[in-house]
């Protein structure tokens, strides 16, 4: 959510700005953890005590997203770790070409089990975090279900927003992965009527502006401002073994991404989670 602030602040005015809003946890993903960024990070956590989650890595042969390749630089991510404090590194999504094929998503899923063994020689756990695609089938059964057949050492980072995005539901979810679930993300599923602009597109026989209002109706939202149930999905995932659950939004529609921040966890608040902050 922050990386662009990253870029143009720096970490640590970023950290000092999550703890002012409470905040005591974060994950680094597409964050570029040059020595500069990584040491920023230790003396924000320092001073201001945010533990780092998890980092992340790609499996593809140039990692992805702005994070180091699990593949080319294992032992700088190893080092990381060490360095941040975690004992968590998960990847964010799996090469797009291992959904070609079920032999490509097989050989990801042989490769993200090596990767995972790998990393628990060294302590570190690996997880795996989700999309809506992971919920396509392929003979039958579910890709997320094959990659937990494939792999029993990789661990589950689950997403609410995408399990719901893939016809599934969240808490049933997490409770049929139970044990498997290390990390989990919040954030919630609204559905948004098309704009006036749209509708006025739609009234001068404009089909292409209104088929894409139309075909944008989901939308990526703050915690308690969709429709999901997060006391079900807090409560599941706490008993599915999540170790952290972390608010996420992957746009914020104009809005100030710390005020995002903040109403969600506003709401997590209402529900009676403050002490899991």
């Amino acid at each position: 959510m922050l990386k662009q602030h990253v870029a143009a602040e720096g970490a640590y005015a970023v950290w000092k700005r999550l703890a002012d809003h409470g905040f005591g946890v974060v994950e680094v993903s597409q964050i570029e953890l040059t020595e500069a960024t990584r040491d920023e990070i230790v003396r924000a956590g320092d001073d201001f005590g945010i533990v780092v989650a998890a980092i992340s890595g790609g499996m593809g042969e140039t990692g992805g997203g702005g994070n180091d390749s699990l593949r080319e630089s294992f032992d700088k991510i190893v080092a990381d770790c060490r360095a941040l404090g975690t004992e968590r590194v998960r990847i964010g999504m799996l090469p797009t070409p291992s959904l070609a094929s079920k032999d490509a998503l097989l050989a990801f899923i042989a490769d993200a089990n090596e990767m995972a063994r790998r990393l628990a020689d060294q302590g570190i756990v690996l997880s795996y975090h989700n999309h809506h695609a992971e919920f396509a089938r392929i003979d039958g059964k579910h890709i997320l279900d094959l990659i937990r057949e494939g792999a029993p050492d990789l661990k589950l980072e689950l997403d609410v927003h995408w399990i719901q995005r893939g016809g599934m539901d969240p808490v049933t979810v997490l409770e049929r992965y139970s044990g498997a679930v290390d990390l989990v993300h919040l954030k919630d599923y609204r559905i948004e009527l098309p704009s006036p602009e749209a509708f006025d597109a739609l009234a001068g026989g404009d089909q292409t502006t209104w088929n894409a209002a139309w075909s944008a109706l989901v939308q990526f939202a703050e915690v308690g401002r969709g429709n999901l149930d997060f006391a079900g999905v807090v409560d599941a995932g706490v008993a599915a073994g999540a170790e952290y659950l972390l608010i996420e939004q992957d746009e914020q529609y104009g809005r100030d991404i710390y005020d995002c921040l903040a109403d969600s966890r506003a709401h997590l608040v209402g529900l009676g989670y403050g002490d899991m902050f």
